[in-house]
């Protein structure tokens, strides 16, 4: 059975590819006409060139379970999903204001703290956050740049317009996969990259580099710099070793290099090798043991002595964290007014504070309609979707909120948009957000699109994959393809 676009309905959601029944987007057209025209067991065929793809290339991720660690082929939908380049332009340049204010604020509490002084952000805010680093007060990295890659979550509500629903900077993730979808997508549909205009992503690993060469305390044309991974057990390290790979650099563990008079050296056959720029996929706790966790056997014993001497450089650096959380976002509006004296480009989702009392009561008040989420968890754990929970998921979550205001803030369930998927040789509607990854460091950067993950389950609204969600090549077209 072919696809016919009458027949599929996306409801009351804004869909990315049809905007009624029947009727593709302007943008969507010709990927439209395209798919509609192949026969289910073309369909058939082109989902197991997928499949075999992604096995033959090696994507995985890891999934924890109480068994034990699993790893399992990356789950992937072969329609892509479209955007055009002069929406992108927009969100681009929103992004990378955005990225600006968080920086210029972190700069900001680790030294001056002006913000706080100006009672733009409450004082309570700080005191009470768990990434918060005292160690890192008094630290100026170069550029003033602490969180120098950037995962924003965007989604798009039922008008159609970008929402920022959080911002990832500690150890964003999954800009392999966006890289890796593309590639599969071109295996699998070679033909449509002749007939479309898309806007390619593999520059992304050496803008990675550029940004962390830029960064290092020599001046050397091709500093030293390493990828530091927590190891093989890591849910991303697949991701750790193809930058690594894609970058040209050493993929090493915390014991792989050590701090000699407050520098730190890559153990190597030849001997010690002075390491110039760390671009760090571990936690801040387990960075160094001497001045975190002193259990940490991930780490590296004195980096933060050797980094705040200036000796070496990390990425994202420590202590950026503080700007990464769900209670801190809600002021990122302010910060850019703020830091910048610009008016934002992208809009935050809605969202109610618990440590507000007015704000909290509300969030109580209305649990079946909310979304509530931790301060600090990521990968979707630890929330309530309000309208899917039942009674006593909805009494335990007053309690926590009740407990630890300071930990809880809450959003209305945003009408995620959709993206067809091929579902039993059909094609249905998913829901889907969107990470685009943005750089920063002497010069900004940000990825043509992103990693668009989708919600696999009908009805879901969980696009972790982790937690049953895939992902979708995502497309930038340029204006000519109309």
């Amino acid at each position: 059975m072919q696809i016919d676009w009458r027949e599929y309905e996306s409801g009351e959601f804004y869909d990315e590819l049809i905007s009624s029944p029947g009727h593709p987007r302007k943008v969507s057209r010709n990927l439209a006409k395209y798919l509609a025209s192949l026969s289910s067991e073309d369909i058939a065929a082109r989902k197991h060139s997928a499949e075999l793809a992604i096995k033959t290339m090696g994507i995985s991720f890891t999934v924890y379970s109480e068994a034990g660690n699993i790893d399992r082929a990356w789950p992937f939908d072969i329609i892509p999903r479209v955007i055009s380049q002069k929406e992108w332009k927009k969100t681009e340049r929103g992004l990378t204001q955005r990225l600006a204010a968080l920086n210029c604020f972190i700069d900001d509490i680790y030294n001056e703290q002006k913000i706080i002084k100006d009672k733009v952000l409450p004082a309570e805010l700080l005191a009470d956050s768990v990434n918060f680093r005292p160690e890192c007060v008094g630290m100026k990295p170069a550029f003033g740049v602490w969180a120098h890659i950037c995962g924003s979550d965007l989604i798009r509500d039922n008008d159609g317009s970008f929402y920022v629903l959080e911002d990832n900077l500690r150890v964003p993730s999954g800009v392999s996969y966006m890289m890796e979808n593309r590639k599969v997508t071109k295996r699998v549909f070679p033909e449509l990259f002749e007939n479309h205009n898309i806007l390619p992503v593999t520059e992304y690993p050496n803008q990675l580099f550029d940004t962390l060469a830029a960064i290092s305390p020599r001046p050397l044309e091709f500093p030293e710099v390493v990828v530091l991974t927590p190891g093989i057990y890591n849910s991303a390290y697949f991701e750790h070793s193809y930058l690594a790979q894609q970058m040209g650099v050493e993929l090493v563990e915390g014991s792989d290099l050590v701090v000699e008079d407050d520098h730190v050296f890559m153990r190597t056959i030849n001997g010690l090798s002075r390491v110039d720029v760390i671009y760090r996929r571990i936690d801040d706790l387990f960075l160094d043991p001497e001045a975190f966790n002193p259990d940490s056997a991930l780490g590296v014993p004195g980096l933060m002595r050797a980094w705040l001497k200036g000796n070496v450089a990390i990425a994202n650096a420590p202590g950026a964290g503080v700007a990464d959380d769900k209670v801190i976002y809600t002021f990122v509006p302010a910060m850019i007014k703020y830091y910048l004296g610009e008016e934002p480009i992208l809009p935050n989702v809605p969202s109610y504070l618990c440590i507000d009392k007015k704000q909290r009561d509300h969030v109580l008040e209305n649990l079946d309609k909310l979304v509530v989420k931790p301060a600090n968890e990521s990968g979707g754990y630890g929330m309530l979707i309000g309208p899917q929970s039942t009674k006593k998921e909805r009494e335990e979550f007053a309690a926590r909120i009740k407990a630890s205001p300071r930990n809880y803030m809450a959003q209305p369930l945003i009408a995620l948009s959709t993206n067809p998927i091929i579902d039993s040789k059909n094609a249905e509607p998913r829901h889907v957000d969107l990470r685009p990854f943005v750089l920063q460091g002497r010069t900004s950067s940000v990825t043509a699109g992103g990693l668009t993950r989708v919600a696999m389950r009908k009805g879901s609204y969980v696009v972790n994959s982790s937690q049953g969600g895939g992902s979708q090549d995502t497309w930038i077209v340029a204006e000519e393809d109309k």
